[in-house]
Parts: C-alpha cells; structure tokens; sequence
C-alpha cells in the first residue's frame, strides 16, 4: 500500500520555523521526484518547491526562495521542507505529492501550517 505520511505543521508566529516531514512507503522512493504543495484557505493548489530523485536538484516557488529548503533522505524514504522566516501567507495546508507537476501520482494527507500572532 502507498503512504505519505505528512507531519510537523502546527500554529507558530511570524518570524518562526517548522520543519515538515514526508515518510514514504510502498513504491520506489528513489525513482520519485518529490514535491510540496500547499492550499490556503479559500485557494487554489500552490505548487511549493520540488527536489529530484537523487536531491542534486531543487526548485521552489518564487514566495518561498530564501526561506524554504526541501530536501530527502533516500535511505530513510523522508522528504523534509525546512520553512524558517515564516509569514501570515504561509498559512495553509501543506501536501507532499510524488512529481513535479499534476497529476501527482501520491499524496499525502496534508499537515496544517498556522502563521499567527
């Protein structure tokens, strides 16, 4: 059975830091590229930052640069995605998907981000 298992979101100010976490199982980790996206309230899908199978590339939306870093562990089957500098308008739901464009094959549950004061 495929799971992504989406963790570490939580309420924190403005300024702050959360780490998310993706474990992956049931399909070839290694063979995926890997990608955040997130979903505001009331928004569309947001396409976050992207890194490829082997995490010798990464990409991120142009909100994001700077602030974000995505990266993996391929002997653990984990994508992270290192958010610091955290702003209001990053509030959302945060999804880990497999890919770098829709359709995502696999998805995970989503974890809630709450920027706020």
């Amino acid at each position: 059975e495929v799971q992504l298992v989406d963790s570490g979101g939580g309420l924190v100010q403005p300024g702050g830091s959360l780490r998310l976490s993706c474990a992956a199982s049931g399909f070839p980790f290694t063979l995926y590229a890997l990608s955040w996206v997130r979903q505001a309230p009331g928004k569309g899908l947001e396409w976050v930052s992207g890194i490829h199978r082997n995490g010798t590339f990464t990409s991120y939306t142009d909100s994001v640069k700077g602030h974000f870093t995505i990266s993996r562990d391929n002997a653990k089957n984990i994508v992270y995605l290192q958010m610091n500098s955290l702003k209001p308008e990053d509030t959302a739901v945060y999804y880990c998907v497999t890919g770098w464009i829709r359709p995502f094959d696999y998805w995970g549950q989503g974890t809630s981000v709450v920027v706020s004061s």
